[in-house]
């Protein structure tokens, strides 16, 4: 079992959506070691942190689970999609997705400001690597956010 973190815009699609919908692919990753790390690490079972990110605040909304593993990102394929990509090939897929399913929307939102307080979160991704929307997370981590998420 590995963990992650996945971010979303909460007002494009929040954990909210998830928890509704029970399952999402886990389209429009367009950054390559964001796609490599789904392709190449992401495995079905896997436990996911939710985090909405350009929301006021942002934080870790909730948990979700990996249902499905990496396969072609089609809408790179579609014209009309907001992801469409003219270089990516059907033969040859230049983006991948995932399946995530609802696990746990936490009472409240985790806020950034408060993992930053956290001192055994001072080394995760998400401070070190701000920029990417899918990012590893350790397992101490994993379960130190969702014991916050929880009210502890």
């Amino acid at each position: 079992m590995q963990y992650w973190l996945m971010k979303s815009e909460e007002d494009v699609y929040s954990i909210q959506d998830l928890e509704r919908e029970g399952s999402t692919c886990w389209e429009g990753v367009r950054n390559y070691e964001a796609r490599n790390i789904m392709r190449d690490g992401m495995k079905e079972g896997d436990l996911v942190l939710f985090y909405h990110s350009n929301a006021d605040p942002p934080g870790v909304a909730g948990t979700a689970r990996v249902v499905r593993e990496a396969y072609p990102d089609h809408f790179a394929f579609d014209r009309k999609s907001n992801y469409f990509d003219p270089k990516s090939d059907p033969d040859n897929p230049r983006w991948l997705m995932v399946d995530v399913g609802w696990v746990e929307t936490f009472p409240e939102k985790v806020s950034l400001a408060r993992l930053r307080e956290e001192d055994s979160l001072q080394e995760m991704a998400l401070f070190t690597r701000k920029r990417l929307s899918v990012q590893p997370v350790e397992k101490d981590e994993f379960n130190r956010v969702v014991e916050m998420g929880r009210g502890g």
